[in-house]
């Protein structure tokens, strides 16, 4: 974990990632995984990790969910208790009623429109860049 002085709040990304379970070893039980976060999926029992970093790719916050969880429903939760900071998400968190939200709350955003978006939106492609540092967290 990182002391409060190395955290950049000025930047924070939100993004989640698939953990495959084995039914066996969830002790997996019929109607009953909820509370396990287990979901199924197209690939079987998964878990999803749903993740807050800072700019600098420090860790701020998790969340487990099932598998089948979009990764949108999720983004109110990791981003409560933070202010005043640019949000970058890839398009999965692709929503006009989130951005609004967002901008609502004091939050600039950087969220990519998806490719059948009729208008897309403007990006700022070199700040899109640092989204890495949430990937390589999830990769480490």
């Amino acid at each position: 974990m990182s002391f409060v002085s190395d955290i950049d709040a000025q930047t924070m990304m939100i993004d989640a990632t698939i953990v495959r379970a084995h039914a066996c070893a969830s002790g997996y039980v019929k109607n009953g995984n909820e509370a396990q976060t287990l979901g199924r999926s197209k690939g079987g029992f998964t878990t999803k990790t749903h993740a807050l970093v800072d700019g600098l790719g420090n860790p701020i916050k998790f969340i487990l969910t099932g598998g089948h969880r979009n990764d949108i429903t999720q983004a109110a939760e990791l981003l409560k208790e933070q202010y005043d900071t640019i949000v970058l998400a890839d398009k999965g968190y692709d929503s006009q009623e989130l951005i609004d939200s967002l901008h609502n709350q004091g939050y600039s955003s950087v969220i990519p429109s998806r490719k059948s978006d009729k208008r897309p939106r403007e990006t700022d492609k070199e700040l899109y860049k640092e989204r890495f540092l949430i990937e390589a967290s999830f990769s480490n």
